[in-house]
């Protein structure tokens, strides 16, 4: 895609403007002739194709990709209230700022100022909620698709360590069910017909 110099000013003014005959002017086109320019510009291959160009880095820009999200779901998943506060001698301090880790994680920062019954000894009360992190980690493992059937490996052992009986219970169910669909599934292959 060969543009010109105006061609390529013209699809920047005019992609951020959307107005062909005021981007045609910036451009250097005369305003004698901008909107005939104008109109033949947008008609032309290579100028579509910029176009289109544009559109897509702006909308790619815009939306996050995979490894962004998965970024943003192990910040969530990774972030401890102590992150944003420190103890002090005299009392704790909730302190977030630009340099604080893992900051996508916060969901709420409340403040508020209370007074003793007399009306004094202001105290400023603040809270920080954090997201879930179970779901962001649940989040992650669907992404990754650790959930679906025969996503695991032949061999993979799951270490169940300390489990209350109901749910170890229900969990050794849960795993002989699996266990008994894979076996289904890798003999599932139809027996070959005498005579085909």
């Amino acid at each position: 895609m060969n543009l010109t110099q105006k061609q390529e000013t013209f699809c920047i003014n005019y992609f951020q403007s959307g107005n062909a005959t005021e981007a045609a002017i910036i451009a250097g086109y005369s305003k004698k002739t901008a909107v005939v320019i104008a109109s033949q510009n947008l008609l032309k291959l290579n100028v579509i194709e910029r176009l289109q160009e544009l559109r897509d880095a702006a909308a790619s820009a815009k939306i996050m990709d995979v490894v962004e999200r998965k970024e943003r779901l192990s910040e969530i998943a990774r972030a401890r209230l102590t992150d944003y506060v420190t103890c002090g001698p005299d009392r704790d301090l909730v302190d977030v700022g630009p340099d604080s880790p893992n900051t996508a994680a916060l969901s709420e920062i409340t403040a508020k100022t209370e007074f003793n019954e007399d009306g004094a000894g202001a105290a400023v009360i603040t809270k920080v909620k954090l997201h879930n992190p179970m779901q962001a980690i649940a989040e992650l493992n669907k992404m990754e698709r650790i959930y679906e059937e025969g996503q695991a490996p032949a061999g993979t052992t799951i270490n169940i360590g300390q489990v209350n009986i109901d749910a170890r219970g229900k969990l050794i169910s849960l795993l002989n069910r699996l266990a008994t669909r894979t076996g289904e599934k890798q003999g599932d292959t139809e027996p070959e017909r005498e005579g085909s």
